[in-house]
Parts: structure tokens; C-alpha cells; sequence
């Protein structure tokens, strides 16, 4: 299930040596599984963090704890430790744990999520926003709520067709028309205030 070479063991193996704690093991944690944000965070577990519905990944030197939510998404992870130019780095390749992009002929839904989850929300967090697909319209229109920063914001006209439906109608062909349903006027912390 994990994967990790002789280099990688012995790196570990110091790091829990170093703690100088009996039994102390390495657990693996999916966070955010399923999504384009999957991450894995390790972490040192103690033998009394174990929850009854751990899996235990047995080494020759140490074991290795997976949540039982975490379990789908590490299958076949591997961990590497690897020298660079600037020190070094414990690499972990998890290959189920993030969404994938949808197929090029995949529901239209699915690819106007994608890219608005990969391309778009990036953006707007940077000013504590976020976007949200509401509907799909058969006739190609899609309607979007903002949230956080963006709901009440003075420029989120320009946001909308210079950031956002540009965006979704250059990676969307399909897509007709974005729409903005956001109820902006009760937007409680808008990242640019409308004008009074």
C-alpha cells in the first residue's frame, strides 16, 4: 500500500529515533481527498492516538498509521526523501488522492466545476472569495453565486466578465452565458466596499 525506498526508511526511521518516544509511529492523512486541494499530511503518532479503525502499515522499523477515511486515497502512495541543490525533501506521490480533470467530452457540469475549482477560486481566495456553480441552463447559461469577499464587493462587475466569465467561456466553449445571482447586498465583508 505505501511504497518507500531503503533511503526513505532510514530517513524516517531517524526522525522517529530522534523523538526518543517508544513506539512512536508515522500516520498519514488525507486532507481534502477527492478534490483539486488533496494534500497528504504527516505526522508522529503515539501508540495511544491509535483509533480502533486505523490501518497499520507494518515496516521492519517503524509503522506507518492511515486514518480509515484516508485509506482509498493512499493506495499506492509512495514516499521519497531526495537530496536537492538546496537540501532535501521528503516527496509524497499520492496517485488517488486528488480529483481528476474531467474528460475533454465530460458532463458539462463536471468540466465548469473543475475550472472553477482549479482556475478560478484560486484567484478570488487571494481577496477571501469564492465562486459556486447554482445551475446550468440547457441553453448554455451558467449561473454563479459569490461568497466571502466577492459578495458585496465594488468591482465584482469586472470580476465577473473580465475575470470569471472570461475564464469559464475560454476553457467551456459550450457555455452561452455567466450569470451572477449573488445577492450582493448582504455581503457582511467585501473585500472592495461598494461606494455608498
Amino acid at each position: 500500500m505505501i511504497h518507500m525506498d531503503d533511503a526513505t526508511q532510514s530517513y524516517l526511521q531517524q526522525l522517529l529515533h530522534a523523538q526518543e518516544l517508544p513506539g512512536l509511529m508515522i500516520r498519514m492523512r488525507a486532507i481534502n481527498p477527492g478534490t483539486v486541494q488533496g494534500d497528504c499530511r504527516l505526522e508522529f503518532c503515539e501508540p495511544e492516538e491509535l483509533n480502533a479503525d486505523d490501518y497499520v502499515v507494518e515496516n521492519s522499523a517503524f509503522s506507518i498509521v492511515i486514518d480509515a477515511a484516508s485509506v482509498t486515497f493512499l493506495q499506492d502512495t509512495e514516499l521519497s526523501y531526495q537530496q536537492t541543490a538546496t537540501g532535501s525533501q521528503l516527496v509524497v506521490k499520492a496517485p488517488h488522492l486528488k480529483a481528476k480533470a474531467p474528460a475533454i467530452d465530460g458532463s458539462l457540469v463536471s468540466r465548469v466545476e473543475h475550472v472553477i475549482a482549479t482556475e478560478i477560486n484560486p484567484q478570488v481566495a487571494s481577496h477571501g472569495g469564492r465562486v459556486t456553480l447554482l445551475e446550468l441552463r440547457a441553453d448554455g447559461t451558467a449561473v454563479l453565486q459569490f461568497g466571502g469577499g466577492c459578495q458585496g464587493c465594488g468591482m465584482k462587475d469586472q470580476t465577473l466578465k473580465h475575470g470569471v466569465e472570461k475564464t469559464l467561456r475560454a476553457r467551456v466553449p459550450e457555455l452561452t452565458a455567466v450569470l451572477d445571482a449573488t445577492d450582493h447586498a448582504a455581503g457582511k465583508n467585501p473585500y472592495h466596499p461598494m461606494p455608498a
